[in-house]
């Protein structure tokens, strides 16, 4: 949150707060308000035990699809915007997101456009949003765009859904998995190994030997294992929140190979809705390309829409640079250069947007039915092994005697 005292063109003072990234960001929503900054200042507030509940609790895209979804219907009917607002806001159970309704109902009602009053709030609302909000009211036809908008916001949660869905079976499995070796290992294994031991008078099975050797190395020196993953973990997640950690990341991901197919669908699939619903909505090309490549979460593509997009701007068509792509199949510039040359470039992007949504559907449930098996079976394998490494020996002794 950011203070401000700014003036318009006739002089008059103008003082207020905003949610903004930077004091950078700050200075052009004030410039898009017709206001000159004059004193911009980081708000610094007191830490609140209910606070800090309050920002633990995030706005869910389920909430700001309903909310969407019910703002189209009620200025379709004729509802001025400010009571619009005023009633979803009274309706909005989530008290972060009813915060925010309450600023941007209070900036409307002030004479500020609807699409600056949700640019200041850039952790709720999207600059795809913002965006559209501000084509849908330069239009006329606001109602329309948040239609297509929240459509756009439920497809896009439905691809993200399916996939951590998905995933959530391998990834508990891999954890209980995790959690099985450590016990048998720091528990189980050393007990066992040591009656086995004795009884055999210290002559043990290589396989045995082994196995006791990594128990006792996980016993004795636990404190270092736990230093060691406390920091990778620290380290891990400080470098995922700097710009070269995200790019290292997702060139892994696009190496990967199972995970490499079901990324590049979807972003394929967010690409192809985010960018037709930019340019239903009136916005410039290469403006679309800018928003969209920032939309998909994806570094790698990110970096070759940019690209794509100065090539937009010295005149060639997008069909062009995106037809050079490593990443992007044949097939989107294909069908991108059909809708540019019959001018249904939005219509046609949105049947490849629903053709890659049934592929990564396809994709996830493909993965998952490989990976599921696969952790079952090496989830065995390594109670087997352990098992055997402790039989062994026992089944010896009672040869012997």
């Amino acid at each position: 949150m950011f203070t401000y005292t700014a003036t318009d063109t006739s002089g008059k003072r103008h003082e207020g707060s905003v949610e903004a990234t930077s004091v950078g960001a700050v200075g052009q929503i004030l410039a898009r308000q017709g206001l000159k900054a004059l004193v911009i200042k980081k708000e610094v507030k007191k830490t609140n035990v209910l606070d800090v509940f309050t920002k633990a609790k995030k706005v869910k895209a389920k909430d700001l699809v309903i909310f969407t979804r019910q703002l189209a219907t009620m200025i379709d009917a004729g509802v001025p915007l400010v009571r619009s607002l005023a009633t979803l806001q009274s309706q909005t159970e989530n008290p972060v997101f009813k915060k925010h309704m309450q600023e941007v109902s209070k900036d409307v009602e002030s004479g500020t456009s609807f699409a600056d009053s949700l640019a200041k709030h850039p952790k709720v609302f999207s600059a795809i949003y913002v965006n559209m909000v501000r084509a849908g009211e330069a239009g006329g036809i606001l109602d329309e765009i948040l239609k297509k908008l929240a459509l756009q916001q439920e497809k896009d949660a439905k691809i993200r859904g399916k996939f951590k869905s998905a995933m959530t079976y391998p990834t508990v499995l891999i954890g209980i998995t995790f959690t099985v070796f450590i016990a048998l290992m720091t528990v189980v294994v050393p007990k066992i190994g040591k009656i086995v031991g004795d009884l055999s008078g210290g002559k043990l099975p290589p396989l045995t030997q082994a196995m006791l050797g990594i128990s006792h190395f996980l016993t004795t020196f636990w404190y270092i294992h736990i230093t060691v993953f406390v920091g990778l973990s620290i380290f891990i997640g400080r470098s995922l929140q700097t710009e070269k950690g995200k790019l290292i990341r997702d060139q892994l991901l696009l190496k990967a190979p199972a995970i490499k197919i079901i990324v590049i669908k979807m972003s394929v699939a967010r690409f192809a809705r985010i960018f037709a619903s930019l340019m239903t909505a009136g916005v410039s090309v290469i403006d679309s390309i800018e928003i969209t490549s920032k939309a998909i979460g994806n570094k790698v593509i990110e970096a070759e829409l940019m690209a794509a997009a100065k090539d937009v701007s010295n005149g060639e068509q997008f069909s062009v640079p995106l037809s050079k792509s490593k990443i992007f199949p044949p097939i989107v510039s294909q069908m991108l250069a059909i809708g540019e040359e019959t001018g249904q470039t939005d219509s046609v992007l949105l049947k490849v947007a629903e053709f890659y949504e049934d592929e990564v559907d396809a994709a996830v449930d493909g993965l998952s039915s490989i990976l599921e098996p696969l952790l079952i079976v090496v989830m065995g394998g390594m109670v087997g092994v352990i098992a055997v490494s402790v039989i062994g020996p026992i089944s010896n002794l009672s040869n012997q005697i």
